[in-house]
């Protein structure tokens, strides 16, 4: 039996694709292993599958000025001992790391061990953790043509992103029950982001009377961000976030507003929806979203309209917009190479496994 060492953590982003690798590993035989922080987004997501989970010390290397600074090098250091141990232990054939400062020590334990690495590097740009990482890495997959630019040669491949795939087989009809939608209008999914976009939602809601005309609006504004004035506005239903009723919902949408995620994304890619993303701001982040969306739309992907523009008047004219060229849309995301990235991953897995 082969065993594989699964790591990344920090946000469910570093998680959920490793996730969507899980099946199709058990159905392959291999022994599945997990390492990750001491407490975690990705502990909980992991133990839901009762997959061996390790926990190790965790620091953040920041670029910005913070207390943390100087004592988060002592715990890195802690978790490279932890690392290189459970490594030493666990004897696994390979190791795929998703990314996140947790995954940093067990990919330099791996290299020590000289068991091959597979990084995973979801945005445009690698960011710190990857950087660090890369150097001791076998392979890197990618999910942007314009990523390769920035990796060694010898070691990228465009993939994609894992994508699960219980999204792929959603229930339609079961969506419009649960959201009260009739059959005689289409539906737009607006997704916030998981803590709910202010800028988003607020545009969405002023919007809300002329789009209601055209559209029905399957609203996921985020925690604590549902408007109680709109509870019985017909056509509209709004959630502060869902869980296995996605797949649904997606199957019953025929637009997707979004934030530009990598992750995200590339389930609205394999999801083949038409698709406005609204990128987080530069002055909310290093700018990862914002090259996201724009490589999509190159790729002709998506419609993006970013933060600073969005507007009530900007909104309706993108969504009307998106709307009469979906099926161009739809025909660039059907010519993708990236619809198969868990079985080019797996792949690699069993390649690199073998070496």
């Amino acid at each position: 039996m082969k065993r594989i060492i699964l790591t990344g953590g920090g946000t469910a982003g570093h998680v959920t694709p490793n996730i969507a690798l899980i099946p199709r590993l058990q159905e392959l035989g291999y022994d599945i292993q997990y390492i990750g922080s001491y407490t975690g987004i990705e502990k909980e997501l992991i133990e839901a599958f009762g997959i061996p989970y390790h926990g190790i010390s965790s620091g953040k290397l920041r670029r910005y000025f913070s207390l943390q600074n100087f004592t988060d090098p002592f715990r890195v250091l802690k978790g490279l001992g932890e690392a290189k141990k459970l490594v030493r232990e666990l004897k696994p054939d390979v190791i795929f790391s998703k990314g996140g400062f947790v995954s940093v020590p067990v990919v330099l334990a791996g290299k020590g061990a000289k068991v091959p690495v597979i990084i995973h590097e979801s945005d445009m740009t690698p960011g710190l953790a990857n950087k660090l990482a890369i150097p001791s890495a076998t392979k890197v997959c990618c999910n942007f043509p314009e990523t390769l630019e920035n990796l060694p040669k010898e070691k990228a491949l465009l993939t994609g992103s894992p994508i699960r795939q219980e999204l792929l087989s959603g229930n339609k009809i079961a969506a419009m029950e649960m959201c009260g939608f009739s059959s005689d209008k289409p539906v737009i999914l607006v997704i916030g982001g998981s803590l709910g976009s202010v800028a988003v939602n607020t545009a969405v809601r002023a919007a809300l009377p002329e789009l209601l005309e055209h559209f029905q609006i399957v609203h996921l504004c985020g925690k604590g961000k549902l408007d109680e004035s709109l509870a019985d506005t017909k056509g509209y239903k709004q959630f502060e976030y869902v869980k296995n009723e996605l797949r649904d919902i997606f199957a019953m949408s025929s637009l997707v507003i979004s934030r530009a995620g990598a992750n995200a994304i590339c389930e609205l890619l394999a999801l083949r929806k038409p698709n406005l993303l609204i990128p987080l701001s530069a002055n909310a982040s290093r700018g990862d979203q914002i090259l996201n969306a724009r490589s999509f739309e190159r790729q002709g992907f998506s419609l993006v309209l970013e933060e600073e523009e969005v507007t009530k008047e900007s909104l309706l004219d993108a969504v009307n917009r998106l709307y009469q060229d979906r099926t161009a849309y739809i025909e660039a995301m059907c010519n993708s190479g990236q619809q198969d990235s868990i079985r080019t991953i797996i792949q690699l897995i069993e390649e690199v496994s073998k070496s």
